[in-house]
C-alpha cells in the first residue's frame, strides 16, 4: 500500500530549500494533477505508484537545483499564469515594477509599445491585458522564445500582442513606438551570482551583458532614438547597483526627464527616459 498525500509530504526533504514545504507540495500536486486545495481537502488519499514515481523524480529534480518553474513548467507574474521552458528566464516579481512604471508613464489612448528581448512575453503580456488599446510587439532573438511567448499570447487568449524573433532592432526596421521597455541582460560575466540559485539553470545569454553588465542596455540606449516617437519612453530593468550608469546613458544621449523607481524591496530598479525627438 502506498502513503498517504499527508504522509509523502511529511517525508519529502529538501534541505537546501527556503521553501521547502511549498517546494514540496507544488511538485507532489503537479505528479498527481490536483490543486493544492486537494492535499488539505484529501490528505488521506494515496497516490498511486507511476505518481509517486514521478513525485520522487522531482524532488530529487529540486534538490539539484532545478528551479520549480522549470519543473512546473509555469510561473506566475502580475495577474498571468505563463508557460515557462530552460530557453527563456523565469519571471520575477522585481520586473512586475517595470509593468507599473509603464502604464503610469504610457499613452493614455491607443499605443503602439514595443518589449526588447521578451522572452516567455511576460511583460509584454501583461501591459497587454491592462491596456487593451496598445498594441504590443515582443521581439527575441531566440526562436524558441517568439514560439512560447506566441503560445502563452493564444493560451491566455490576449490578442492584441504579436511577437517576432529580431536581434534587438534588426527586424523592425522603418518602425517607431510610443513606449518601448526592456528587461535586457544586465549581470556582468564575471558576478559571482552566476553560480548561485535558480540562474545556473537559466540562459546565460539572457543572463550576462560584458564586464561590468551594461553592454546590451548601452547598445539599446543608441538603437532607441530611431524607433521612439517624440515623447515617447525608454525604460529598462537593470541591476540594483546599475541605476546611475544607466540613468547616465540616457542622459548622453539625449534623452530627458530620467528617472529611476524602486522595487518593492526598496532597490532602484527601473530606469527610464523621454525622447523628444
Amino acid at each position: 500500500m502506498t502513503p498517504t498525500l499527508a504522509e509523502v509530504l511529511a517525508s519529502a526533504e529538501l534541505p537546501d530549500s527556503d521553501t521547502a514545504r511549498l517546494d514540496a507540495e507544488l511538485l507532489l500536486c503537479h505528479a498527481i494533477g490536483k490543486p493544492r486545495t486537494y492535499l488539505r481537502t484529501w490528505p488521506e488519499r494515496r497516490p498511486d505508484a507511476e505518481q509517486l514515481r514521478r513525485f520522487e523524480q522531482l524532488l530529487s529534480q529540486r534538490r539539484s537545483g532545478v528551479p520549480i518553474a522549470y519543473l512546473l513548467g509555469e510561473q506566475g507574474f502580475w495577474s498571468l499564469q505563463l508557460e515557462v521552458s530552460e530557453s527563456t528566464l523565469i519571471p520575477r516579481p522585481d520586473t512586475e515594477r517595470l509593468v507599473e512604471v509603464a502604464l503610469e508613464l504610457g499613452p493614455q489612448g491607443a499605443a503602439e509599445v514595443l518589449d526588447l528581448g521578451t522572452g516567455t512575453g511576460a511583460i509584454a503580456l501583461a501591459l497587454a491585458a491592462e491596456r487593451p488599446d496598445w498594441q504590443l510587439t515582443g521581439v527575441d532573438r531566440v526562436a524558441e522564445a517568439v514560439a512560447l511567448a506566441r503560445r502563452n499570447a493564444e493560451r491566455l487568449r490576449i490578442g492584441n500582442a504579436c511577437f517576432e524573433q529580431s536581434d534587438w532592432f534588426t527586424a523592425l526596421a522603418g518602425r517607431r513606438f510610443d513606449l518601448i521597455v526592456s528587461n535586457p541582460p544586465y549581470i556582468a560575466a564575471d558576478d559571482p551570482h552566476l553560480q548561485q540559485g535558480d540562474v545556473r539553470f537559466e540562459p546565460g545569454s539572457a543572463l550576462v551583458s560584458g564586464a561590468d553588465g551594461l553592454d546590451d542596455i548601452r547598445t539599446l540606449v543608441q538603437l532607441a532614438p530611431a524607433h521612439l516617437q517624440a515623447t515617447g519612453w525608454l525604460l529598462f530593468e537593470h541591476g540594483w547597483q546599475q541605476a546611475d550608469a544607466v540613468a547616465q546613458l540616457l542622459r548622453e544621449q539625449g534623452f530627458e526627464q530620467v528617472q529611476s523607481w524602486r522595487d518593492l524591496g526598496g532597490q532602484l530598479r527601473v530606469t527610464g527616459g523621454q525622447w523628444r525627438g
